[in-house]
């Protein structure tokens, strides 16, 4: 399996690179410019690259001195809600009187979608995740991202955590942007699977674990398989009236719904993984005041 990951090195500009267990890393060229291409011209893009001799950058990526970026670059993320049943329950508990809603956007054709970050605001894989600290019900949301080129093909996939309030979407359905987009409400990584290499997206295993104090508090997986509605629909919708010229990240909703009793808090541990995609782990840090 690959993975394209996007590095800084202990000097000079962020490098993308194709890595492959066994193998030195090789050079890509930026994310942008990979996704502005039709699918089958970055694919042959990212082949070109692994045949490739390691270039003089490569020879110095891959290094304990080297910091793992969040896969993006000029990318912006969108999120899509609703898209599995049990999200649907999610919703409703959380908001008794706007549970109907939820019922309708569930079973409608148009599907919710959101913006959720610039590519500036994604958090590696690493690095903390946020929780506010206005908000006293917290929960991370695992999800498979789609990265789409400017075109809406699927380029690649990769594990993300919508980090979201459950207290203050609950309040209001008109409080959902303050409830999802905030510092460090989106994690992304480790990398990018590129598309040709996962062979069953429509059933892939997502898992989701919450860990406080070396213990587990919640663990629970997933398929996509359960999802209401397919990847291409929902990346369709997304890409029906705006234009990503440098593509972007879409992640797909979530299956997965701690219990009201539990919420996120400061020290604990969030893993997210994906079935042949990969695994994201990230610290809860309080942000906000």
């Amino acid at each position: 399996m690959s993975t394209i990951v996007r590095l800084q090195p202990p000097q000079g500009p962020p490098v993308w690179v194709v890595r492959q267990e066994g193998a030195p890393d090789r050079v890509l060229p930026p994310l942008a410019e990979l996704l502005a291409l039709p699918l089958e011209e970055a694919r042959a893009v990212v082949a070109a690259a692994r045949e490739a001799e390691p270039g003089s950058v490569a020879a110095h990526v891959g290094t304990a001195g080297d910091q793992l970026l969040a896969p993006v670059d000029r990318q912006e993320v969108w999120a899509a809600g609703v898209t599995y049943r049990r999200s649907r329950d999610g919703r409703a508990e959380e908001s008794v009187g706007a549970a109907s809603l939820y019922d309708l956007v569930y079973e409608a054709d148009r599907p919710e979608v959101f913006f959720k970050a610039t590519a500036e605001r994604v958090v590696p894989a690493g690095e903390p995740v946020g929780i506010r600290a206005d908000s006293g019900w917290d929960v991370p949301e695992a999800e498979v991202g789609l990265v789409l080129t400017s075109r809406g093909e699927v380029f690649g996939y990769v594990p993300g955590d919508d980090v979201s309030s459950r207290s203050i979407e609950g309040e209001n359905p008109l409080y959902l942007p303050q409830a999802k987009v905030y510092t460090r409400s989106c994690a992304l990584g480790p990398g990018i699977v590129p598309a040709w290499e996962v062979p069953a997206p429509d059933a892939l295993a997502v898992s989701l674990r919450i860990e406080r104090s070396g213990r587990a508090v919640y663990e629970e997986s997933t398929s996509t398989a359960a999802m209401r509605r397919t990847f291409a629909e929902l990346a369709d919708w997304l890409l029906r009236a705006l234009e990503f010229p440098h593509g972007v990240v879409l992640l797909t909703g979530t299956g997965l719904v701690p219990p009201a009793d539990l919420t996120l808090a400061a020290g604990d541990v969030v893993t997210v993984a994906v079935e042949g995609v990969g695994e994201l782990v990230n610290p809860v840090v309080v942000v906000g005041r």
